[in-house]
């Protein structure tokens, strides 16, 4: 049984390099990829209503379908873009934070692979940061890739 390796995939350059160094190393141990994109909807209110009534059912339910798609979306478009048609990568969709999507994702898995935005040490600790937490709480190893050029 082949072995699997997870990616995250968000449409930033340093996930297309993760995205890259995953299906390299996939090669080298006859795995397969599977990229992740987690993607979020946050339920919209008129401006009349203060937020205090939600939008209809059917337009709530309308645009989680349209946010749905476009995260489909940019996810298949960039596996696209940086592996050609015919990739064989398989691709996921994850609702909800992009830290417990991989994690999730990741049980079972051989290894992990994650871009580095490389923020800084100060912005990370305020903001947090998706590759340090997985790497601290990972199922399996987990792999750091920095883009070319970055800091």
């Amino acid at each position: 049984m082949p072995g699997r390796i997870v990616v995250g995939v968000d449409g930033s350059e340093e996930s297309a390099a993760a995205l890259r160094w995953a299906v390299e190393e996939a090669k080298l141990r006859d795995a397969r990829v599977e990229a992740v994109h987690a993607w979020s909807f946050v339920p919209m209110t008129t401006t009349a209503d203060s937020g205090l009534v939600p939008m209809a059912w059917t337009e709530s339910t309308e645009m989680l379908t349209a946010t749905h798609e476009a995260a489909a979306r940019v996810a298949e478009e960039q596996v696209e873009s940086v592996l050609g048609a015919g990739h064989g990568v398989d691709v996921s969709l994850v609702q909800g934070d992009a830290s417990d999507a991989l994690l999730e994702t990741a049980k079972g898995a051989d290894l992990l692979v994650v871009g580095n935005r490389g923020r800084g040490a100060l912005k990370e600790m305020l903001l947090g940061s998706t590759s340090g937490r997985v790497a601290d709480h990972a199922p399996c190893p987990v792999v750091v890739v920095r883009a070319h050029g970055a800091g």
